[in-house]
């Protein structure tokens, strides 16, 4: 059992940055592809980012690349998102998720979701 904790979420003006993280407890987190997903209001979830158990292979949607960072810290039990350049079609509740592999998340077959965490992004 894996549960996520997401923080970092709040309002920026356009071109500004944030950091997201999610905290996951239990000891086989090291174990599982982690990845970021958001919701804007009245759309779909849609994949953003994905990162390997091992931190050494990383996935973005078109359009984050070259804005968005994922990374990790397997010691923190931590995943990272860092959101530079935002712009406000990035408002969103951006959830965390962890699954088998990078393809689950690419999938949208995720074990375990976070609750999720709100960036709005002004104008």
């Amino acid at each position: 059992q894996v549960q996520l904790v997401e923080s970092g979420g709040g309002l920026v003006q356009a071109g500004g940055s944030l950091r997201l993280s999610c905290a996951a407890s239990g000891r086989t987190f090291s174990s599982y592809a982690m990845g970021w997903f958001r919701q804007a209001p009245g759309k779909d979830r849609e994949f953003v980012a994905a990162i390997s158990w091992s931190g050494g292979s990383t996935y973005y949607t078109d359009s984050v690349k070259g804005r968005f960072t994922i990374s990790r810290d397997n010691a923190k039990n931590t995943v990272y998102l860092q959101m530079n350049s935002l712009k406000p079609e990035d408002t969103a509740v951006y959830y965390c998720a962890a699954a088998t592999g990078p393809a689950a998340i690419l999938s949208g077959t995720v074990a375990y979701w976070g609750q999720g965490t709100q960036v709005t992004v002004s104008s």
